[in-house]
């Protein structure tokens, strides 16, 4: 079969949108925004992607607000970022491709100096991943936050974007109420399941409810498991999925990890501590990742699509239009994982390590060169998101030695 011609490369719907191929730029974070406004720098990445041959790409880890801030280098979905947007989404589709952006709320992931006030959680108390102080959302609050995700919807719409990607998972602030670890409320959005559950429907109430004024699509991203003992686990997460598919979303990425507990579990790889202490400012964080980031972060190993085996049962058990996440490499087993059923993929390390990634394997090129030492991520929330074979300055011997190149 002509490369052409693989499943891969042939056209589908993705809610009000034709995506010219099936695999989407996930949203990894890219660390390219400046004062949280899009840059010329954001620009040129997601249009390189675009060029590439992607059939979607998603701008990553737009707060819903301030209050969600964890990085200057974050998007904040403001009404003043539109034209910004709509720019870049402009030059996206000259390319062919379709854009995305992904909101969400980072929780307790945020700090006083970037939200602007005590960061806030589902439960008062201290990350110790960030860190920070939390305090308790008050159920008068809560409100207002879902109606901030409606409202990013319309930015993104009144922008031009063809779709938006609910962040639900990872221990950002959804998932946050969703986990038994991080909630533990006594009021009605604590305790059951279907208590805390009941933040992300009024969410996603707001958000489906401007969407369908908008004609703008709508994806959800959500956990399978946590990925630690006392986190969610398959069959609650299974119910959540559940509920998300009664909103009507045009698509579920299932995903897995939790940011401020078991952050390899989402990306899987090597924990590149010399990497990541090299980048950071404070002294004192350089430190105490130094000394405790091995026995806090534990490295999970990679193997390719690493999240198939639980995205399978989820396609059993739930009737929903599921995208599959998590260590995708190589052609034949994309198609492997689109031939199991799901309509899409999504991509992020790929995309880093090769913007065209989808043009080498129309070509032939049928393997990523990324080797999963996450020098990507240990850089890209202090400087910016950049692989380690596309690093302009020479890098320290250390660093080339942890990361073996």
């Amino acid at each position: 079969m002509n490369n052409s011609e693989s499943i891969i490369f042939s056209p589908k719907k993705l809610g009000n949108i034709e995506l010219r191929n099936r695999t989407i730029r996930s949203a990894a974070f890219e660390g390219m925004a400046k004062h949280n406004k899009p840059t010329q720098q954001l620009k040129d990445y997601h249009v390189s992607v675009a060029k590439g041959g992607v059939g979607m790409t998603t701008l990553a880890y737009a707060s819903v607000n301030r209050s969600g801030l964890s990085f200057d280098t974050q998007l904040c979905m403001n009404d003043d970022i539109i034209p910004n947007l709509a720019d870049i989404a402009d030059a996206v589709h000259k390319e062919g491709a379709a854009l995305s952006v992904q909101i969400g709320h980072c929780g307790n992931m945020t700090h006083y100096k970037t939200a602007g006030q005590i960061p806030v959680a589902a439960t008062t108390g201290f990350n110790l991943y960030s860190p920070t102080i939390h305090r308790k959302l008050k159920s008068n609050e809560l409100v207002a936050f879902a109606k901030d995700f409606g409202h990013s919807v319309e930015i993104a719409a009144k922008a031009g974007l063809d779709a938006v990607e609910i962040h639900a998972g990872h221990g950002y602030l959804i998932s946050q109420f969703l986990s038994p670890y991080t909630n533990k409320r006594k009021d009605e959005y604590g305790g059951s399941l279907e208590n805390r559950m009941r933040f992300m429907n009024m969410c996603l109430s707001e958000v489906m409810d401007k969407a369908h004024k908008h004609n703008i699509t709508v994806l959800v991203i959500t956990n399978m498991r946590d990925g630690f003992k006392g986190g969610l686990e398959i069959e609650d997460n299974i119910e959540i999925a559940k509920q998300i598919s009664t909103f009507g979303v045009d698509g579920i990425v299932l995903s897995g990890g939790f940011v401020s507990k078991s952050p390899m579990y989402v990306m899987r790889g090597r924990m590149p501590i010399k990497s990541m202490t090299h980048y950071m400012k404070p002294w004192w964080l350089k430190w105490g990742v130094s000394i405790f980031g091995n026995q806090m972060v534990k490295a999970v190993p990679f193997q390719e699509a690493y999240f198939l085996e639980d995205a399978l049962k989820f396609k059993q058990a739930v009737d929903a239009p599921f995208i599959y996440v998590g260590g995708l490499v190589r052609k034949s087993k994309i198609e492997e994982v689109i031939n199991h059923g799901f309509d899409f993929v999504q991509m992020g390390r790929a995309f880093i390590s090769m913007p065209d990634f989808v043009n080498r394997m129309k070509e032939g090129t049928c393997f990523c060169e990324c080797d999963h030492n996450n020098y990507c991520m240990a850089r890209m929330y202090s400087i910016d998101m950049r692989c380690c074979l596309h690093v302009k300055e020479e890098l320290p011997k250390k660093i080339i030695k942890e990361l073996g190149i």
